[in-house]
């Protein structure tokens, strides 16, 4: 494929921004690019070419403060200490119902920030304002017609209270039913090549975005994985991967260090570093959740899975100290994007910060947890989708009120192919057979 000059400064520019996270000096390429972008000439694109060879040999500085390592041995050797395995005490009927809870608490959690995605915090203040609410506690009601010009988008109607007939498609959702796909076909011992084949028959390439569309396109251009993570692809640390974990945790109850091995084998095919300890993490947590009462317990366990010298061990780790600390949920919410602004809004890092703050703070009650994940902006319907996943396999179905799960009528839309009609109640029951080949 011929990249026109445009392409290649805008894919220069965001490598650039990703490389700096990573630790690598890059004023002086910056600076390179700026004057080449200036400059024009007939042989830009000759010399923006060399330029991508040049970003493409940054390495981090040597005083970069952190451990980051992509190989599973390599994160392996430097998590902390934790339980690699609990011991499962739960009856058939429990483990059915936090199963099922799990499934249930995704959707609703997704279906409840679907609406807003994307979304400032300031601007979810404004519309709870205008629809006179203090609290997030079910879904959001269409506003009054005196808005003060707040608006969802085009298309939003079916996602807002009492217009909801089901768990609209998301990506959120159809990576799940992915992952277990995967499961089914391939059992334990799948492989990334055989993650990024069977994306190729059954994800429509439109429907993928950031790190998971880059991968895809490199993989039509036989580029595999591990290779597919790094070559042009600047979203390598966002968020993609981390909504991919639920259904690997969901086939390992109790087996937290299973669960991130799984996750690792789907990550590694589109990101690296923290986009893959992301996934680890919520993979880990979901594991423990199925078999854990006690919300911090299941935070440390994800993070005994994933490089303790790493940004987004720190971020979280900010974040179980503020709980500490006494701070109130608003004002830990401040401090996430304050300290983590820099961070582009669908990254890794901040949003893990936004899921571990709304399930300290939530005080196991769904609504208050799933609501502030949403009210704290960012990507709103991955943070719901994650917090009420990890809740629902907590605390089950039968704990989740009835006005998020009702609404959904036991129906989950999907784009992934061969995957029609889905009851949540039938993925839940699917995934109980994958527990049980374990």
């Amino acid at each position: 494929m011929v990249e026109s000059a445009e392409e290649l400064f805008r894919f220069v520019h965001d490598e650039l921004r990703q490389l700096s996270e990573e630790g690598c000096d890059t004023w002086e390429l910056e600076r390179r690019a700026t004057l080449m972008k200036e400059e024009g000439g007939a042989d830009q694109l000759k010399r923006v070419q060399a330029l991508c060879d040049a970003v493409a040999s940054l390495k981090p500085s040597p005083d970069f403060p952190y451990d980051e390592p992509s190989e599973l041995d390599e994160i392996r050797a430097r998590r902390p200490d934790g339980p690699r395995h609990i011991a499962v005490s739960l009856s058939d009927e429990k483990l059915d119902d936090r199963t099922l809870g799990a499934w249930l608490g995704r959707a609703a959690g997704c279906m409840l920030g679907k609406p807003v995605e994307g979304w400032r915090k300031d601007k979810i203040d404004d519309l709870l304002e205008v629809c006179g609410l203090e609290e997030l506690t079910d879904y959001l009601p269409s506003p009054p017609e005196n808005n003060r010009g707040v608006e969802f988008h085009e298309g939003a109607g079916r996602l807002l209270r009492g217009h909801i007939v089901r768990a609209e498609r998301d990506d959120d959702t159809d990576y799940t039913i992915v992952g277990l796909c995967i499961l089914e076909q391939h059992g334990r011992e799948f492989t990334p090549r055989q993650v990024a084949e069977f994306w190729l028959s059954h994800l429509p390439f439109r429907c993928t975005y950031t790190a998971e569309r880059v991968a895809y396109q490199n993989f039509v251009n036989g580029i595999w994985p591990p290779a597919s993570a790094t070559y042009r692809n600047p979203y390598r640390e966002w968020i993609g991967a981390q909504i991919r974990a639920d259904a690997f945790g969901y086939a390992c109850p109790g087996r937290p260090e299973e669960a991130a091995g799984l996750a690792f084998r789907d990550a590694c095919a589109s990101h690296v570093k923290n986009g893959i300890y992301g996934e680890m993490w919520v993979a880990a947590m979901l594991a423990a959740a199925l078999v854990a009462d006690d919300v911090e317990k299941v935070i440390g366990i994800g993070l005994s899975e994933v490089p303790k010298n790493s940004r987004l061990a720190e971020a979280i780790g900010k974040v179980l100290s503020w709980r500490e600390e006494g701070l109130s949920a608003g004002q830990a919410t401040d401090r996430i994007l304050e300290e983590y602004g820099r961070y582009h809004g669908v990254h890794t890092i901040n949003n893990a910060a936004i899921v571990a703050m709304a399930l300290l703070w939530g005080e196991k009650d769904y609504s208050r947890t799933v609501g502030l994940a949403v009210r704290a902006g960012l990507d709103t319907d991955c943070n719901g989708a994650t917090t009420g996943s990890v809740l629902g396999a907590m605390t089950g179905a039968g704990n989740i009120p009835p006005h998020w799960t009702d609404p959904l009528n036991d129906r989950m839309g999907t784009v992934v192919a061969g995957q029609s009609d889905l009851t949540i109640s039938g993925l839940a029951a699917r995934t109980r057979r994958v527990q049980g080949n374990s």
